[in-house]
């Protein structure tokens, strides 16, 4: 089977996108179909499920159409995708409503009310984790409160690519990370909490089964194989978180390797062989059986880039995008020039909200320091380094759960910005081995197809299909000049933090 071909698909927050592999360590061939993040009310993150699936059959067409160019067949097929995102279905199997995606901020008030009802602590026990917006607990009370009429309707809890997954096979799965995180599951026991589900006002029969990666979950459905052009006896394996799928493709596999993954969301995960807790940063389980995964979560990172660039830039950007060019390059050319620390302009990232480190839907966005002779420029590389402080500040929570932070990576779309690099290389003060061509998620769901079909035998085979890299020398002088720059920021949160909740009532208010 050594010529065998696998393709990952990953649900991400502003595309879907798809991976062709062989099992000899070459990636064949990408595709990939943006969408947007809908935001229709403040703090509120939600994606169309059917642009989801329009956006997979489209790519697994074009990769099927591809197969014989590699002289080799498809013979498995995996996923990744953001997790937890919440999708409702109805007892037909169809979705009830747009997804809730994991960085949505709505829940303040059910967060607030599940604190009231549960001790934290047993809960910390329990879980590994905090009461917070990431939690699928909070939304479902929400969405009991607001659309009774989705919840009388719901049969079905799932994430997003386990959407995916069901739609190709027919066949209900959860993966055990949207469990882990889900903050209705033990971590210990791998179990659901029965007194968690009974305060949401779900049963255990409304979760499908908690499956690990690469799990063999069923055939392509027959009609979809001879509708895309693939074998009948395709396989489907069980997924993967996608930050946990880039993490573990880009080689974090040792105690203390930490990955930056510019998407969307901004994760920084660190790799441990023991099970560490702490209720600022969530926990999941490794693609490498035994070992886990400390995932911090920004809410807003790439979605914050795009949105500002789209928002101040938006004639430039629908220039370069129409000819098919990267418009990061046309927006670090404009900053590039601009001293560390923007001239005094500090950004907190805070746009829907905050998840780790600081768990608070109620923060928001703020731009501090600005003077009048400060440009659109200014702030756009201070959005950059808002998302280099927010990974610093989680290498600090990382040094004080007494985890020892040590070879840094970098990988996906934001980190085609050469400025961002630089900056977060700075920000973080400590070399940084950039991969340059990492497909990311997709990658790793691929490699999760291959495991599930037996091409490959130890998971630390994924390393062949990483061959190039780029080292980052942090510029020290900057690192201190960043230093200052970060108390500010950490400070500028606390001393606002009232302010935000005050901001938040005066909203709601009728």
């Amino acid at each position: 089977m050594a010529g065998s071909l696998l393709i990952g698909i990953d649900i991400g927050t502003t595309s879907v996108k798809g991976t062709l592999i062989d099992t000899l360590g070459h990636i064949l061939a990408e595709s990939s179909r943006p969408h947007d993040l809908l935001s229709p009310q403040n703090g509120w993150a939600e994606e169309r499920t059917e642009i989801w699936w329009q956006s997979t059959l489209e790519i697994l067409k074009e990769l099927a159409d591809r197969q014989l160019e590699f002289g080799g067949r498809v013979k498995a097929i995996s996923t990744s995708g953001m997790v937890p995102a919440l999708v409702i279905l109805d007892e037909a199997g169809k979705p009830l409503r747009n997804s809730i995606q994991q960085n949505d901020a709505r829940t303040f008030s059910e967060i607030a009310y599940l604190k009231e009802k549960f001790d934290e602590a047993k809960f910390f026990e329990a879980t590994g984790g905090s009461i917070n917006q990431q939690n699928i607990s909070p939304r479902l009370l929400w969405l009991r409160k607001h659309e009774p009429e989705v919840m009388q309707r719901a049969k079905i809890f799932m994430g997003s690519y386990d959407y995916i997954t069901y739609k190709l096979t027919g066949k209900l799965s959860l993966e055990r990370n949207w469990a882990l995180e889900s903050g209705m599951y033990d971590a210990h026991r791998e179990v659901w909490l029965p007194w968690v589900l009974k305060e949401t006002g779900i049963t255990e029969t409304m979760l499908p089964p908690v499956m690990a990666p690469g799990a063999p979950l069923g055939k392509l459905l027959p009609e979809l194989a001879a509708e895309l052009g693939f074998d009948s006896e395709l396989l489907v394996a069980v997924g993967s978180g996608d930050h946990v799928a880039s993490a573990f493709s880009a080689g974090v596999k040792e105690d203390g390797d930490v990955l930056l993954k510019f998407g969307g969301a901004g994760d920084i995960l660190i790799g441990s062989k023991q099970l560490v807790t702490d209720p600022r940063i969530f926990l999941d389980y490794h693609l490498i059986p035994g070992q886990f995964l400390l995932n911090g979560c920004m809410a807003s990172s790439g979605s914050l880039v795009k949105w500002f660039a789209r928002t101040f830039f938006a004639e430039q950007i629908d220039a370069y995008e129409k000819a098919g060019k990267n418009y990061y390059a046309y927006l670090d050319q404009l900053a590039e020039p601009i001293a560390p620390g923007s001239e005094g302009v500090i950004t907190l990232p805070y746009f829907i909200g905050e998840k780790t480190p600081i768990m608070d839907a109620k923060a928001r966005g703020v731009f501090f320091g600005l003077s009048l002779h400060h440009k659109a420029e200014h702030l756009y590389r201070s959005v950059l380094e808002a998302v280099g402080y927010g990974f610093y500040h989680h290498i600090t929570v990382f040094r004080e759960m007494g985890l020892n932070p040590g070879r840094y990576y970098m990988c996906n779309g934001g980190s085609k910005s050469k400025l961002w690099r630089q900056v977060v290389t700075d920000v973080i003060g400590s070399p940084v081995e950039y991969i340059t061509k990492h497909p990311g998620s997709s990658l790793g769901a691929a490699f999760i197809a291959g495991m599930a079909i037996g091409v490959f035998s130890e998971w630390s085979e994924v390393e062949q299909y990483i061959t190039e890299r780029e080292i980052i020398q942090p510029d020290l002088k900057k690192h201190a000049l960043y230093q200052k720059y970060f108390r500010i920021y950490c400070k500028l949160y606390l001393d606002l933090k009232a302010d935000f909740y005050d901001l938040n009532e005066i909203n709601t208010c009728p």
